[in-house]
């Protein structure tokens, strides 16, 4: 079946689409290469798969999983994360402070009326700097990585068991690129919950730093690093095979028409469902951890039994979660929505796709 003649609709990995056209490689000669610049020349006498890649080499295009490839994921990680963390600050400010101090801060509505109170407009975007700065770093890792250890375990599977254990590859490749992301992440983010919750520690980043290392050392900014993998390495397993999940059975069940005969509206809608959905339960899953990281951020020389005690079994699991669900819920959805806006920007498809049938080759075996 011949697509239309906007090639951004290409879904290239066995992971995605089934769809080809007269110009693209069979995947399985592209197996044993290492290197993804190298590209075998087409064989005239080579068999149809259902396995296909585009050609590369077409003029404006990035290869898929080129080095070029892996840093516009990069690049969109960044937006992505960066900007929509940043965008979400007044709500993440209030609900730091809810974990961290109950009493005072009681609920979401009265937590907005304490802080403009107590601090005024501006101190909703107390925190900002690291946050953007943090999220970034993170987002470049998050995205980038995620993208490269999806091709990495799908190659080390092959196509049939790749297509068969497509969610453990998923939940493998978020896991591997967010152990790598909240190393980048976990100073920015020791340094914005002190900022935000202790007020007069300092104003921003500039100031914060040097005074939380002066307080508790180098060292001390990955103090919250086991409960941040915590929280994230299970978030983020559930951001992206959720969210890859989802938008398969969008696509499968919700719109009629094959996905690379969609509009790039539609698509970008689609990821936008897609990731609010998986917000959710991203929230659910990671919210205990969540609590940890504040507590521990906030009190010097606090640990998991310290803040156990204080917030309790049941608290650490539901304080301040209905804020967390509908701000990572929004936050999530317009994550996946900037990451793929940004792909087909320089001309890559949008992530998640149609469950694809075994090559004949395969199905022969």
């Amino acid at each position: 079946m011949a697509l239309s003649s906007d090639r951004q609709s290409l879904i290239p990995n066995f992971l995605y689409s089934t769809s080809f056209t007269s110009k693209t490689l069979p995947l399985h000669n592209m197996a044993g290469h290492s290197n993804p610049r190298v590209t075998p020349s087409p064989s005239p006498s080579a068999p149809k798969s259902n396995f296909l890649i585009p050609a590369p080499g077409e003029p404006g295009k990035i290869e898929m999983f080129s080095p070029q490839y892996y840093a516009a994921c990069t690049v969109g990680g960044i937006l992505s994360c960066g900007l929509t963390h940043m965008a979400v600050t007044p709500l993440d400010l209030v609900k730091c402070n809810m974990q961290i101090d109950p009493a005072k801060y009681k609920s979401i509505s009265s937590g907005f009326g304490v802080l403009l109170k107590e601090q005024g407009v501006k101190g909703f975007f107390r925190g900002w700097v690291p946050t953007l700065l943090g999220y970034s770093a993170q987002g470049a890792c998050k995205f980038g990585f995620y993208e490269f250890f999806k091709k990495y375990y799908s190659d080390l599977a092959g196509p049939e068991n790749a297509s068969k254990y497509k969610t453990l590859i998923y939940l493998a490749g978020s896991a591997s690129a967010e152990v790598i992301a909240d190393i980048a992440l976990c100073p920015f983010e020791a340094v914005k919950v002190r900022v935000q919750t202790q007020p007069g520690f300092a104003r921003g980043l500039a100031d914060g730093l040097p005074k939380f290392v002066r307080s508790e050392g180098a060292l001390g900014l990955y103090k919250g690093l086991v409960p941040l993998w915590g929280r994230q390495i299970p978030y983020t397993m559930m951001k992206f095979a959720s969210f890859e999940t989802i938008v398969e059975l969008i696509y499968k069940h919700a719109i009629p028409t094959p996905k690379n005969e969609c509009s790039k509206n539609l698509q970008l809608g689609v990821s936008f469902a897609g990731g609010y959905v998986a917000g959710v339960f991203c929230a659910v899953v990671s919210h205990p951890a969540d609590n940890l990281v504040s507590f521990l951020n906030n009190a010097k020389g606090a640990t998991v039994g310290d803040a156990v005690k204080k917030l309790g079994l049941w608290g650490l699991f539901t304080r301040g979660l209905p804020l967390r669900i509908v701000m990572i819920g929004t936050l999530t959805g317009a994550q996946w929505g900037i990451y793929d806006a940004f792909k087909v920007f320089v001309g890559l498809p949008t992530t998640g796709g149609v469950t694809p049938a075994p090559t004949a080759e395969v199905a022969k075996a």
